[in-house]
C-alpha cells in the first residue's frame, strides 16, 4: 500500500499546475489532501475516477479555506467527516476513512502565523486531537495519521533552528507536543526509515527559500506503533512543485 499526503495549497491551482499528470505515472492506492480550499462540487473529480479513485471530502464552512479530500483505490468500509467537535469540524480539518481493520486520519493543523488568538487555538487543537485519537485507538487500534501538522519536530526538520527558536511551527511547546504524540505509541515513519537524512516538506515563498532549500519539515505521515514492522520505505518528493508543499510518502506491506 503506498499512501501520499500532500498539502496542495488549493487544489483547483495544484490541477492547473499537473497535479493530475503527476499523479497518472505514479501508483498510489492512497491520496491525502490538505488545503483543498473548496467543496467537491467546483472541482473536476473526473480525471480522478478515471485514476480509479473514490473520494471522501470534507470542506470547511468558509469559501476558500482548509478543507481535507481523501482519494483511495480502494472503497473505505467506513468514514467520518470531524472528530466531532464543532469549532474545528467547521474548518474541515479532520476526515477519517476505515479500510479493513486500518484507520486513515487525514488532518490539517491549525496554524499560528495569523498572531497570538490563533496560536492558542493551535494549542488548544493539539490537546484536544490528542485526547480524539487516544480514545480512537481503543477501538481501532491500527491508525495512520497524515498530513500538515504545522510544526517541525526536532532541529533536523528546519533549515535554521537558531533563528526560529520563537517562531510559531517551532515553539518549544509545540515541540514538546509532537514528541510526546510519538511517545505515545506512534512513530514518525520518514525518520524511521531515515534517521540522519535531511529533507523538507514546505518551503516560503520568499525569494530563493525552495531553490537554496531553506526549507521546514511540518508533513508528516505517523503510525502506530503496531505497524512499525509494515514499513517499507518513507520519503519526500522535493522536486514537485504543485505547491509551496511537497508530497510525502509511505510505502507498507499489507
Amino acid at each position: 500500500m503506498k499512501i501520499l499526503t500532500y498539502n496542495v495549497n488549493g487544489i483547483r491551482s495544484a490541477i492547473s499546475k499537473g497535479l493530475i499528470d503527476w499523479l497518472s505515472v505514479h501508483h498510489f492506492d492512497m491520496l491525502c489532501f490538505q488545503e483543498v480550499k473548496a467543496t467537491h462540487d467546483v472541482v473536476d473529480l473526473a480525471p480522478f475516477e478515471k485514476l480509479g479513485y473514490h473520494y471522501h471530502w470534507h470542506a470547511a464552512e468558509k469559501k476558500g479555506y482548509s478543507g481535507v479530500a481523501t482519494f483511495s483505490k480502494i472503497a473505505s468500509s467506513h468514514a467520518v467527516y470531524g472528530c466531532g467537535l464543532a469549532h474545528y469540524d467547521c474548518e474541515g480539518r479532520i476526515l477519517r476513512t476505515d479500510f479493513a481493520d486500518l484507520t486513515l486520519l487525514n488532518c490539517y493543523f491549525p496554524s499560528g502565523t495569523t498572531g497570538e488568538v490563533r496560536q492558542k487555538v493551535k494549542m488548544q487543537f493539539l490537546d484536544d486531537f490528542f485526547d480524539y485519537v487516544q480514545e480512537l485507538r481503543k477501538t481501532r487500534p491500527k491508525v495512520i495519521v497524515v498530513g500538515d501538522y504545522n510544526i517541525a519536530h526536532t532541529e533536523r526538520d528546519i533549515h535554521d533552528p537558531v533563528r526560529n527558536k520563537y517562531t510559531t511551527g517551532f515553539l518549544p511547546e509545540e515541540r514538546a507536543w509532537m514528541t510526546k504524540w510519538f511517545a505515545s505509541g506512534f512513530v514518525d515513519t520518514f525518520r524511521y526509515k531515515n534517521p540522519d537524512k535531511i529533507e523538507y516538506s514546505w518551503w516560503s515563498y520568499r525569494v530563493g527559500a525552495r531553490a537554496n532549500n531553506k526549507g521546514w519539515r511540518i508533513d508528516y505521515i505517523a503510525a502506530t506503533d503496531n505497524l512499525k514492522d509494515n514499513i517499507i520505505a518513507a520519503g519526500h518528493y522535493p522536486d514537485i512543485v504543485h505547491s509551496d508543499h511537497g508530497p510525502v510518502y509511505l510505502e507498507l506491506a499489507v
